[in-house]
């Protein structure tokens, strides 16, 4: 697997299972890794074996969210069936789309911070794998996403459930306290055409899995909902489609929470109020 991956101080990295180089060592016309993004999506990165630095391991490195600035940032509920039943919902015969504000994002390590009790005192949160789109586009086909496509990052998304609860019209705000999207630490991108279908994505809560599914079992793929909302609107290098969740466990002020996308990295935060 090759890797795009930002530093804690905003370093760009590249690199692979053997260790990441700076971005600049391997492709110095990329001064970020938002400027990497149409040369993933395109495949065109180098291999971090052309670098003129020695690899690091990536787990000695401090990382930060893998993309900096992110765009628009797509939630896409109920995706899974098994998901829909849990909340005595049927699963939609389209794509449940909704936006979150770029000002929800934070990177590894959060912390999530938990609105007052007042406003919300019953908050979940949920693992999710996270498409990064690459390359503006616009009316893709489902077949041929993976052009625009710079790879895939773990993420994990809270929802004010009790505030969603009194009425569906509140989905947006139960969505949008600041920290309420915790993005992966590193760009994952695998060849193109890869089967995603097993790719298995676990929601673990204070060293608990509370949920896990396979991407085979979501309503709509990846590739899927990329090619969906291409037809709704112009998509751009570093939107986020974050593509739903096998389920969710309710989080409290001391609760650890962790997204595993097994094959595409892990991403983790304490919670605080």
């Amino acid at each position: 697997m090759r890797y795009l991956a930002r530093t804690a101080a905003g370093d760009a990295l590249l690199g692979d299972d053997d260790g990441v180089v700076p971005l600049a060592a391997a492709a110095p016309e990329h001064a970020s890794v938002r400027e990497a993004l149409p040369a993933a999506a395109a495949g065109t990165l180098p291999d971090p074996d052309a670098a003129t630095a020695d690899r690091t391991p990536l787990e000695k490195r401090s990382l930060g969210a893998a993309v900096e600035e992110p765009g628009k940032l797509f939630g896409i509920g109920l995706n899974y069936v098994e998901h829909a039943g849990d909340l005595s919902e049927d699963a939609p015969e389209e794509p449940a789309s909704f936006f979150k504000p770029t000002t929800a994002a934070t990177g590894p390590g959060g912390p999530i911070r938990l609105p007052p009790a007042e406003i919300t005192d019953r908050v979940t949160a949920e693992a999710e794998l996270a498409v990064v789109i690459g390359r503006t586009c616009r009316n893709v086909d489902a077949e041929d996403a993976d052009g625009v496509i710079a790879g895939f990052v773990p993420v994990i998304d809270m929802t004010a459930e009790d505030v969603l609860q009194r009425n569906p019209r509140f989905l947006t705000r139960s969505k949008s306290f600041d920290t309420f999207l915790v993005l992966g630490p590193h760009l994952a991108m695998p060849k193109a055409g890869t089967d995603l279908s097993e790719t298995t994505v676990r929601t673990v809560i204070d060293g608990e899995t509370v949920a896990e599914n396979v991407v085979a079992n979501m309503e709509f793929p990846p590739r899927e909902l990329v090619a969906f909302h291409s037809d709704v609107m112009t998509l751009e290098p570093g939107d986020v489609i974050s593509t739903g969740t096998p389920g969710a466990g309710v989080i409290e002020p001391g609760s650890h929470v962790r997204a595993e996308v097994d094959g595409f990295g892990s991403v983790e935060a304490d919670v605080v109020r």
